[in-house]
């Protein structure tokens, strides 16, 4: 996750159909803030590509990290 992908919000993939090439379920991944596509049901995410797309909520479960933990996110980037 580069420094324009910083992200403080995360979501666990919990479906991938029709996606299986760019999620993994189970895997955590980075939220970015988009209030435009909000309002369309999509969420932003950074993705295995490493790039950030629109995906459907439903995809998603979204999760609060332990501090430690958002820190370690941060440090592997």
């Amino acid at each position: 996750m580069t420094r324009r992908h910083a992200s403080k919000r995360f979501a666990i993939c919990i479906k991938n159909n029709g996606y299986e090439v760019s999620l993994e379920k189970r895997k955590i991944c980075p939220v970015l803030d988009d209030k435009q596509t909000a309002t369309l049901g999509l969420v932003r995410i950074v993705d295995e590509s490493k790039e950030s797309y629109l995906y459907p909520e439903y995809c998603f479960i979204s999760i609060k990290l332990p501090q430690v933990v958002m820190k370690a996110f941060a440090h592997a980037a």
